[in-house]
């Protein structure tokens, strides 16, 4: 079988999807089909079942990916640590997160980095509240954990990380703390808080009005250089603040609710680097990052 054969077969028995398959390796259905059945023939066996709604392994394809999948990834890390070696991907890489977090939510990636690169040291730093980028552009560290889309000259954007829904954090006496959710309208009926992150030229310029869905305008409240500031305020109720859903887990108050949004879109958090600094280390983490997406 040639390493192409493997991997597509180790990807369809991931997908179980043609079309997801050739997605994910940037190749047609019909590359896809025909491989495996290239494969199939040289086997002596379906791997798998086909009907028109689903696709399933069969018993044989089950073993045969349980056979080669340990050998497959091993074979790529160990290529992944000849190509460190040599081009000195060992050392140190700092990763900042503008959400602490966040790191106990990528988990995955961070150890699958560590496992394909044990000679690559991991440091982790909380970056500013109020300044995010302000740590990548001093060089204090090389790769920024964000919230997406980032949209600077120099900055460089790499992959989603992470993805979850927004919640709604609101006083325990707020009249929507008995609701079991809320939507982008209703942040028209009381203060938004928010950090104080410097103004950036894709977001809205201050003189703007912030509009619901439904065009309804937003009161923005005084922005807050610590998220404990934040929270504090939204506890006494100066407002109200729409946060990434972790923020139940990680802040749970006992005068602050988090009440669910219904309908409205997740929030990314992904990789973003200087241009100027992208070096064989930072490349290999975004590597690792984005094939451990589901």
């Amino acid at each position: 079988m040639e390493l192409r054969d493997i991997e597509i077969f180790l990807a369809l028995a991931d997908e179980l999807h043609f079309g997801r398959t050739a997605e994910r390796l940037h190749v047609s259905q019909a590359r896809v089909s025909q491989s495996i059945k290239q494969v199939e023939r040289r086997i002596g066996a379906p791997l798998f079942a086909r009907t028109s709604r689903r696709v399933r392994l069969t018993p044989i394809g089950e073993r045969l990916r349980d056979d080669l999948g340990p050998a497959y990834r091993a074979l790529h890390e160990g290529i992944d640590r000849a190509v460190a070696a040599g081009r000195g991907i060992g050392g140190v890489l700092r990763l900042g997160f503008e959400a602490p977090g966040v790191a106990d939510l990528i988990e995955e990636p961070l150890n699958r980095f560590r496992q394909r690169y044990p000679d690559t040291e991991l440091l982790i730093r909380e970056a500013d509240f109020a300044d995010p980028f302000a740590m990548l552009r001093s060089s204090e560290i090389d790769v920024l954990v964000t919230l997406l889309p980032v949209d600077e000259a120099d900055l460089a954007t790499g992959p989603a990380v992470y993805t979850e829904p927004m919640v709604l954090a609101v006083s325990s006496k707020h009249p929507f703390a008995r609701r079991k959710s809320v939507t982008l309208d209703d942040l028209a009926r009381d203060t938004v808080l928010r950090a104080a992150h410097p103004p950036e030229p894709y977001w809205i310029e201050e003189p703007r009005r912030w509009l619901t869905p439904a065009g309804h305008p937003v009161t923005r409240g005084k922005p807050f250089a610590t998220f404990q500031e934040l929270l504090a305020a939204t506890a006494t109720g100066a407002g109200i603040c729409p946060l990434a859903a972790h923020a139940r887990e990680y802040f749970s108050h006992p005068r602050i609710r988090f009440v669910p949004f219904a309908g409205s879109p997740d929030v990314e958090w992904g990789l973003v680097w200087p241009r100027s600094a992208e070096t064989a280390r930072v490349q290999a983490f975004a590597t690792v990052a984005s094939a451990s997406l589901p």
